[in-house]
């Protein structure tokens, strides 16, 4: 989550309004502030009849109650970070300006983080129009960080005598720079209600002095895991705006109605974050990936918008959930756990040479020699039929590219098994005899996913304009359509299948979970180790 603390307590003040409903204000703050192990104390600004589907009413706290609320915890609590939230109209805004600078002076105040509810994710008005102005010009001043949304911003603006219809996220980036100017030290403008692309996220970043954090997007060399919608997704961004620095963090788009709340969740995730010791950039990162699996966990409450799954990370599950952007979580896990290896096996000096078409024949007989060598392996561990029949299919396929080459199936059958052939099969055989079939089936998809990953990587690259890659004339482009082909790819969709079905039905331990990746971790080296003696041989 973030930075660890302090031995200390760390406490987060929330003053913000009352939902009945539990999903926003002070409630989402106060299971925002738990959740990241911080304690949370509250003043109330205004009670609220409101539900999932909209607010009935609003009960506003007279303000000198208001900041007697104040005085009285921080007269008695240390307080590390201040958010805001909902602050009713303009003589609310006063009372909690007189009572922070009451109790602090000069550079003495905590962070403070203002979410300028002026309208809710639902769409309904919560702040006085009359108090907008005071809260620019009062109250922004002494905050650390404002977080708007696009209508908030739009309104800000607006009443700053400056209006921009805030549409795509280049607009995003102006607004939030305009914004800074109000007086607080930074500025996150929050884009949940703005679809963009990766497009859109790659024309911003020709500018020098803008940064791009990506979370929760599959990574380089994660073809085999991409579906239809993953591979050019619907993204959402925040813009972050501090000083000259322009920070977008981008993370794949939710199509869900459980939102009511997520403005409140996110800046009290920002104030708990930097109650315990982060700076301010890492509290907004950690903070907006909260938030955004606290949105992809929640579960549907009510009849309108549902509120967030808060204690997500209390317990968090070692393989997460399957969902549109993460279709397989444990494979997925596997991979990010082991990515040097991997990109050093799927992105080979080997595949590259074969991509261009200027492998040397050797080189690639050798290959092909080793693997129908490796195939005597599979015989002692039939348990895990399916998937090594789809290996077994990967291996004939070799052999009918040695038929093109002139090499006889007799000649392949006796061909001494290299190092890396011993290697690999005394590894399979052992592995394969402990009868955890999880284990061997995580040995196995190393082999079956590697090379799926490699024919999608060479014809992703294939693509590209000006691509290094070579097609006309290759003597081995039949070799990469195969492996990028709808066949094999169906054979490492069933494999993908096969193995997150097994961590879905049988959820293992922490030390099982471990021993899993160590298994997929070597047998990735071991994968490599076959494009190692096909080069070393040449």
């Amino acid at each position: 989550m973030c930075a660890a603390s302090a031995s200390t307590a760390r406490s987060v003040l929330t003053i913000a309004g009352s939902d009945s409903s539990g999903g926003a204000g002070i409630q989402a703050d106060l299971k925002t502030i738990a959740a990241h192990g911080c304690y949370g104390t509250s003043v109330i600004t205004a009670l609220t009849a409101q539900n999932t589907a909209g607010v009935q009413g609003v009960q506003p706290t007279p303000p000198e109650f208001v900041e007697k609320q104040i005085i009285s915890v921080l007269g008695d609590i240390e307080t590390h970070a201040i958010k805001t939230g909902m602050l009713y109209d303009a003589d609310c805004i006063r009372a909690v300006i007189k009572a922070l600078k009451t109790q602090f002076s000069g550079l003495n105040f905590p962070p403070i983080i203002c979410d300028p509810v002026c309208v809710s994710t639902s769409g309904h008005s919560l702040l006085d129009p009359n108090a907008t102005q005071v809260l620019i010009d009062e109250f922004f001043p002494l905050a650390t960080l404002i977080t708007p949304n696009k209508s908030e911003a739009e309104l800000l603006l607006s009443q700053g005598g400056e209006p921009l219809e805030i549409k795509n996220l280049q607009d995003m980036v102006v607004a939030a720079k305009e914004l800074l100017r109000y007086g607080s030290q930074a500025v996150l403008l929050k884009g949940g209600h703005i679809i963009t692309s990766m497009r859109d996220i790659k024309l911003l970043e020709q500018f020098t002095n803008i940064d791009t954090v990506f979370s929760g997007l599959l990574s380089q060399n994660m073809e085999i895991l991409q579906r239809d919608g993953t591979r050019d997704p619907k993204l959402v961004a925040d813009v972050f705006s501090e000083g000259d620095q322009i920070v977008i963090f981008v993370r794949p788009y939710i199509n869900s109605k459980n939102t009511h709340g997520t403005g409140c969740t996110l800046s009290a995730a920002i104030a708990s974050c930097l109650a315990r010791g982060s700076n301010l950039k890492e509290a907004v990162k950690d903070a907006v990936a909260y938030t955004h699996l606290a949105i992809q966990t929640a579960e549907p409450i009510g009849h309108g918008h549902g509120p967030l799954k808060h204690f997500h990370a209390v317990a968090p599950r070692l393989i997460p959930r399957a969902s549109p952007s993460d279709p397989y979580p444990l494979t997925r896990l596997l991979i990010e756990g082991n990515l040097s290896d991997w990109k050093e096996y799927v992105e080979h000096d080997f595949v590259k040479l074969l991509g261009r078409g200027t492998l040397s024949r050797k080189a690639f007989l050798h290959f092909m020699m080793l693997l129908a060598a490796k195939s005597a392996s599979f015989k002692a561990i039939e348990s895990a039929a399916q998937v090594i029949f789809n290996i077994v299919s990967e291996i004939d396929t070799h052999k009918s590219y040695c038929a093109k080459f002139g090499v006889s199936e007799d000649e392949l059958e006796n061909t001494p098994e290299g190092a890396a052939c011993t290697s690999y099969g005394a590894y399979l055989i052992d592995i394969g005899l402990q009868g955890d079939t999880t284990k061997l089936l995580m040995a196995l998809l190393a082999c079956l996913l590697g090379y799926g990953e490699v024919g999608l990587w060479l014809k992703k690259e294939a693509a590209r304009l000006d691509s290094w890659v070579v097609t006309d004339g290759n003597p081995y482009k039949k070799w990469m359509d195969d492996y990028s082909g709808d066949r094999y790819q169906g054979a490492v969709k069933a494999g993908l299948g096969l193995i997150e079905a097994r961590a879905t039905d049988d959820p293992p331990s922490p030390a099982r979970l471990a021993e899993w990746m160590q298994v997929w971790e070597r047998c990735t080296r071991l994968e490599r180790g076959f494009w190692d003696a096909a080069m070393a041989a040449a």
